[in-house]
């Protein structure tokens, strides 16, 4: 907590708390937008500015500019108009002069320094705050380099301040050492100034204007000036190792040359429009000609003639369509022989949803990885192949911490058990490839660059381990042979598939994902079910002490959540989708509040060096997760699987306590794993109790048998099965009938 600042959110509290429009802080001592905002609507107030808001704007900019266009110790207006100036120093990380309402020498200095951290200095001397300024001085912008940020991206950003902070539409970037979208807009603005755009025509955007303007300016050795610093600008945030000058030497043409060779231009040395634009805009120059493409359109014999007439190499195309919509854009019978057959090579994409933050997390990524699995062996794609997992929207880094990288994470799992021989590509915006490509969750990105737009794109640099740039929309060819496709350059990262084995067709008694319209059905007979069988919506026949959480209606709703996820587990292993679903719905709805001090006690057990061996909950193992199974269970269950080629993974020791640790929190962590583990200890339990694999044309009787072996041994076991036998048998009754669907 920075007392400093706890005053200056006392001030505005104390000062404006009365007044309509300005809110209350909380009095924490963080420096934080709501503060920033606060303080913006304070200026307002005391500006006279009718309808405060959290915008410091071209209203409230212009009136200080009308009013105040120099504040210091003699026309600052009033004590409260000072006390916002220091308060918002504070907040910055300047010397406010104790928030006394006087401009005094402390106040005097630390507007000298904020001015000299953002490199404008030189155009506003003295110490004197001015409206450019105070606008910086209310926001969250850094002028020193912070989170490791690069001292010569500050260098620029303090000189394209400097050089052009007069000009109307140029507002006080940054200078923190970080590349961001900001900084491309304010250097897209320098270049159109320097092309001599006027006020209100240069706007930041990569139009025709520009591109013509900068076919007229080559960078080469010797080029000096502005030219070259511009060109050396965008280098430095291109993030080329490269210093940022006004001369454009051989290192720098050397430099550009690796850069050119990277994003796979002629490696010329010299900043032609084509370098230019590729250091500029995500698509580079849109007119570039690649060598791959994508399309939702089939690819007849008459459209693949068209795409390698016109230079193309590779085409990607999707394993699948998106339920509940008309477009149909999946691979079709025999359309991969037609691509081959013409010499062209195909890159596997898959896509449903994928347009929104919403549809990413641990449980999408867990279902995308077996159906994308599933269709690629559906269409014969061999060992090698590498399929692009789609993320088709503009994800905010934030986005991308809490959702894109869970839903990789779960594909990465699922993919090196179910899919080893296959790799894992990712289809998306710049900043989205690569942070899921630096954790190690994929080896390639298919880049969405044509969405020039995108914060995703804006201020970051192609990914390392690019393999196609999709970078413009075209149609190429005529008549039958005429297709819209997807433009992209190829890195040579990935030369797509050629070859392909027979299609694995899916049996037609697969089961498949619940029509969610008839759950309301499913949950009345699951419940009348239950009733009676003794087994009420609420509680049960327990003692006082014990608890259970979770009314039937919580069971099912919970379980139901991953009606995706437990589809995909049953289709893949070849089971009923009911024989699953079913203990871990009775499971769930059972539970109590002694299976979590159970869970505590095996916590304490593995964390704990010091713990009372004679307390009863502290143990080694105990049942846990969605399916209550106990780690060796697991660890003795995916052995069998392994041994029986259903996974790929290491054989871990069950009297090994780190082995142990290590699954018990996947099984309490994961529920996608938990519930993998549930399948494979069902099948298990039938070879334990001698019957056959649970299959899909399973006797009610194994069925029953299978249900006990996972419940344990005893009478309990032996009841419990008969009453899981006839809840399979609910269950079955909704889920036989969308089968082959």
């Amino acid at each position: 907590m920075d007392e400093l600042v706890l005053r200056a959110q006392r001030f505005i509290n104390t000062t404006y708390g009365g007044v309509s429009g300005i809110p209350t802080v909380e009095e924490n001592g963080r420096t934080s937008w709501a503060v920033m905002y606060a303080l913006t609507r304070c200026l307002q107030y005391e500006l006279g500015i009718a309808g405060l808001s959290d915008n410091f704007g071209p209203g409230t900019l212009g009136a200080l500019q009308s009013r105040h266009p120099r504040l210091d110790a003699s026309t600052v207006p009033s004590a409260n108009f000072c006390r916002i100036i220091q308060s918002g120093l504070y907040c910055k990380g300047y010397d406010g002069g104790e928030i006394d309402g006087r401009y005094n020498d402390r106040v005097s200095a630390a507007v000298r320094r904020l001015k000299a951290d953002m490199g404008v200095a030189g155009t506003y001397s003295g110490d004197a705050l001015t409206p450019k300024v105070f606008k910086g001085l209310l926001n969250m912008d850094p002028y020193t380099v912070v989170n490791n940020g690069s001292s010569r991206v500050r260098e620029v950003q303090r000189w394209l301040n400097g050089r052009y902070v007069d000009r109307r539409d140029f507002f006080i970037i940054p200078c923190d050492g970080h590349h961001s979208r900001d900084v491309q807009k304010a250097l897209m603005l320098a270049i159109q100034y320097e092309l001599g755009m006027a006020d209100g025509v240069a706007n930041g955007v990569f139009g025709p204007g520009t591109r013509t303007g900068l076919k007229e300016h080559t960078v080469r050795v010797g080029t000096t000036g502005a030219w070259a610093q511009l060109f050396t600008a965008a280098m430095v945030l291109n993030k080329r190792d490269t210093p940022f000058a006004a001369t454009f030497t051989a290192a720098h043409s050397e430099t550009i040359e690796g850069f050119q060779l990277f994003v796979k231009l002629p490696a010329t040395g010299i900043g032609d429009y084509q370098t230019w634009a590729s250091l500029l805009v995500s698509t580079g120059d849109p007119t570039r000609r690649g060598t791959a493409c994508d399309c939702v359109t089939e690819i007849t014999p008459a459209r693949a003639r068209t795409l390698v007439a016109e230079g193309y190499k590779y085409v990607g195309r999707y394993l699948c369509n998106v339920p509940g919509t008309d477009l149909d854009k999946m691979i079709k019978p025999g359309e991969l022989e037609v691509i081959a057959s013409n010499g062209l090579r195909v890159f596997p994409i898959y896509q449903t949803y994928g347009g929104a933050a919403s549809y990413f997390g641990h449980r999408q990524g867990t279902s995308d990885a077996y159906s994308a699995l599933e269709w690629a062996r559906y269409h014969g794609f061999k060992a090698g192949t590498r399929i692009y997992f789609a993320v088709d929207f503009d994800a905010l880094d934030y986005q991308v911490t809490d959702n894109v990288l869970p839903h990789f994470r779960s594909i990465k799992s699922v993919m090196e058990e179910h899919g080893p021989s296959f790799h894992i590509g990712i289809y998306g915006p710049r900043n989205v490839c690569s942070r899921v490509g630096d954790e190690g969750l994929t080896s390639a990105s298919f880049v969405a660059d044509m969405s020039t737009g995108f914060s995703g794109n804006l201020g970051y640099t192609l990914p390392l381990d690019w393999s196609f740039d999709q970078i413009s929309t075209i149609t190429v060819g005529s008549d039958s042979g005429r297709i819209e496709i997807d433009n992209n350059i190829a890195s040579g990262r990935d030369s797509g598939e050629n070859s392909f084995a027979p299609p694995q067709v899916p049996d037609s008694g697969l089961d498949a994902d619940f029509d969610m319209s008839r759950r309301a059905a499913l949950l009345e007979d699951i419940q009348k079910y239950l009733v009676s069988k003794d087994i009420p919506e609420e509680g049960g026949s327990l003692p006082e002490d014990v608890v259970q959480p979770n009314s039937t209606t919580d069971a099912f709703n919970k379980i139901m959540g991953y009606d995706a996820v437990i589809t995909r587990v049953a289709r893949r292993l070849r089971i009923r989708k009911a024989l699953l679903m079913c203990p871990l719905l009775w499971e769930v709805r059972k539970l109590t509040n002694l299976d979590s001090f159970a869970d505590d006690g095996v916590a304490v057990y593995h964390t704990k060096g010091d713990w009372d061996p004679t307390d009863q909950w502290i143990k080694r193992d105990s049942s846990t997760g969605l399916g209550q199974i106990f780690a060796v269970t697991a660890i003795n269950a995916r052995a069998h699987a392994v041994r029986q080629g259903d996974i790929v993974a290491s054989i871990l020791d069950p009297d090994n306590d780190s082995h142990v640790w290590t699954v018990w929190k996947q099984l309490k962590g994961d529920d996608a794993f938990n519930i993998a583990a549930a399948a494979h200890t069902l099948i298990h339990g039938a070879h334990d109790v001698g019957i056959p694999r649970p299959g899909l044309d399973y006797s009610d009787e194994h069925t029953r048998r299978t249900l006990k072996r996972y419940r344990g041994f005893g009478d309990e076991a032996e009841r419990d099965s008969h009453i899981q036998l006839g809840l399979y048998q609910v269950l079955e009754k909704h889920f036989a009938p969308l089968r082959g669907r």
